[in-house]
């Protein structure tokens, strides 16, 4: 699987310690639709991409005693869809159903055969939304953190 980064415990994108898992690529949809370079993670796409064994990955976070999630974001994760879901199978074929949560610029409608597609496992929340400028950021209760634009939302898939 390709990523930008992992961070084994991550304390600011879910209201539990988290492994934050920043994935490699992004249309930045966001800076498009507004017409302005706005993404709070665009200078991540400069970053070095790393090749990481999900197998791996998974035996890391299962070891941690500390973390009670796993969060996918940082750059566009449906983006990269079959690596989110081999993960998300590995995880559970070793009895793991942490909360797994996505953190995705796409609207819910723009993505229904991945959100069923998820659906097949359990525990999964899913952060929709694009980042719009200029707009004052809010509380999503789910997730237990500020979410920076007030049409992004998290739900719970399954």
């Amino acid at each position: 699987m390709l990523v930008r980064g992992i961070v084994d415990e991550d304390f600011v994108n879910y209201k539990e310690p988290c492994m934050f898992i920043s994935t490699a690529f992004c249309t930045f949809k966001c800076e498009q639709e507004s017409g302005i370079k706005c993404c709070q993670n665009h200078g991540l796409s400069d970053s070095t991409i790393i090749n990481v064994k999900i197998g791996e990955t998974v035996d890391r976070y299962i070891s941690n005693p500390i973390t009670k999630a796993v969060c996918f974001g940082g750059l566009e994760p449906i983006e990269q869809f079959d690596d989110v879901m081999d993960f998300i199978a590995k995880l559970r074929s070793r009895d793991c159903n942490d909360t797994v949560i996505i953190y995705t610029g796409f609207y819910k409608n723009e993505i229904e055969p991945q959100i069923e597609a998820l659906g097949k496992f359990p525990n999964i929340i899913v952060k929709f939304g694009r980042y719009v400028p200029n707009q004052g950021s809010h509380r999503d209760e789910l997730l237990g953190v500020n979410l920076a634009s007030p049409n992004q939302y998290a739900e719970v898939i399954s």
